[in-house]
């Protein structure tokens, strides 16, 4: 039998690691129930690790004990890292430093490793990110891109699964992961068994809709800032980023380079999410048309709307607006 560690951070946690970590043995636990009803042996024999086998989060309303500590395992298959608000390596307490440490440890074993929400950041403190790619709640991007830039953030993916490491957006989207991972280690039966069990959306795999976009503005870079504020201001008019970067002094190529190392993204890019939002904005709250809010935000082409829409935020704008404003 395959033995599941759901980790057990020491302090630095909130009432999403609790969710994260019941979800996770709830659904685990049904998968092999599952199997078992079928004729099959359980998959995997499950585990809360924690450093040690203290209390951790006692409130007075709830608390999770670890059931075994790390020093008495010595090999796992697959750990899962919940929401946690350990931020850096550095930042970490004793115990979650020693967590951190025996998940990398680990990893080099064999095991493969899931995180979930901002338990990402818990994941890229051990190095095992670097270079990869890894998705954690759209909201708190700018501030893992400043303390982990070698990693290849990309809030937009609901998960992201690359050599043996999964990671997921953010606050319950942790329950699509565990479908993920369940499909992946049992089969698709399961998997579907679970999402009915559970009452999940099975093979959701983008956050995009539910994110807000806020264009990064912690950089040290003046003339990319003006321009962010330009194009936040007046997203409505036809913009001409030539036009912009000779007012702000700076050769084109030179401007586009200098606003994706500040931002991540293109000036066009940066536009176009703008104006995205504000229809997603428009789209939840008015009555007005796809057209005429297409209009409103600056585009004149249907179809390169609906693209760019689509693209941002993983709906059309009809099926957004039929999502998510209320009169529909």
């Amino acid at each position: 039998m395959r033995h599941l560690s759901i980790l057990v951070p020491d302090e630095q946690t909130n009432m999403s690691t609790i969710a994260c970590i019941v979800g996770t043995y709830q659904i685990f636990s049904e998968a092999n129930k599952f199997r078992e009803l079928n004729g099959n042996k359980a998959l995997f024999e499950i585990a809360l690790v924690g450093a040690t086998k203290t209390d951790f989060l006692n409130d007075n309303f709830l608390s999770v004990k670890p059931q075994c500590s790390i020093a008495e395992i010595d090999h796992t298959q697959l750990i899962i890292i919940p929401a946690s608000l350990i931020k850096s390596y550095e930042t970490a307490t004793k115990n979650n430093k020693l967590l951190i440490d025996w998940i990398t440890k680990q990893y080099k074993l064999g095991a493969e490793v899931a995180s979930m929400c901002i338990g990402s950041f818990m994941l890229a403190s051990t190095g095992l990110l670097t270079g990869k790619t890894c998705s954690t709640h759209w909201a708190l991007s700018e501030s893992f891109k400043n303390l982990h830039p070698d990693v290849n953030l990309q809030t937009d993916k609901l998960i992201t699964d690359e050599n043996g490491i999964y990671t997921n957006g953010g606050a319950y989207s942790f329950l699509n992961l565990l479908l993920y991972l369940v499909e992946k280690f049992y089969d698709r039966a399961t998997a579907i068994h679970c999402a009915k069990y559970f009452q999940i959306d099975v093979d959701r795999n983008l956050q995009a809709e539910f994110s807000i976009f806020n264009g990064h503005k912690k950089h040290n870079d003046d003339e990319v800032l003006s321009a962010q504020q330009f194009l936040e201001k007046n997203y409505q008019d036809k913009i001409s980023m030539e036009k912009l970067s000779a007012k702000l002094n700076i050769g084109r190529r030179n401007f586009d380079r200098r606003f994706i190392k500040a931002t991540g993204i293109t000036p066009l890019d940066y536009l176009q999410r703008v104006r995205i939002e504000v229809s997603k904005k428009l789209l939840e709250t008015s009555r007005k048309s796809v057209n005429e809010i297409m209009y409103e935000v600056g585009y004149n082409d249907v179809k390169a709307f609906r693209d760019v829409f689509s693209r941002v935020s993983g709906l059309s704008p009809l099926d957004y607006k039929s999502k998510y404003n209320k009169e529909n």
